[in-house]
């Protein structure tokens, strides 16, 4: 099972970033899958979810309104689009696959946003 994680990188504020997180070793179009980050000094806590079949999506209130997850089953990749970029997003930004009891995490990628 693998998570690969991409995109991430160093923007001014306001910009935009698209990270991507390439999947493979497990049934994709079966999963939920999330985006997590973790800045210095804090817990790890959740970005966005999108379900299996991409209908349903949930955000945390920090990133509604600029921050857009979506997955392509035929690709086996989940995407987060992140525009209007501030300087408290700077995080490691990591992606997760879950199935029932099953969790499967990336290695993450470092997005700072700093002028």
């Amino acid at each position: 099972v693998q998570l690969v994680e991409s995109g991430g990188g160093l923007v001014q504020p306001g910009g935009s970033l698209r990270l991507s997180c390439a999947a493979s070793g497990f049934t994709f179009s079966s999963y939920v899958m999330s985006w997590y980050r973790q800045g210095v000094g804090k817990e790890r806590g959740l970005v966005a979810a999108i379900t299996s079949d991409g209908d349903s999506t949930n955000y945390a209130d920090s990133v509604k309104g600029r921050f857009t997850i979506s997955r392509d089953n035929d690709k086996n990749t989940v995407y987060l689009q992140m525009n209007s970029l501030k300087p408290e997003d700077t995080a490691v930004y990591y992606c997760k696959a879950t199935r029932l009891f099953r969790e499967y995490w990336g290695q993450g990628t470092q997005v700072t946003v700093s002028s």
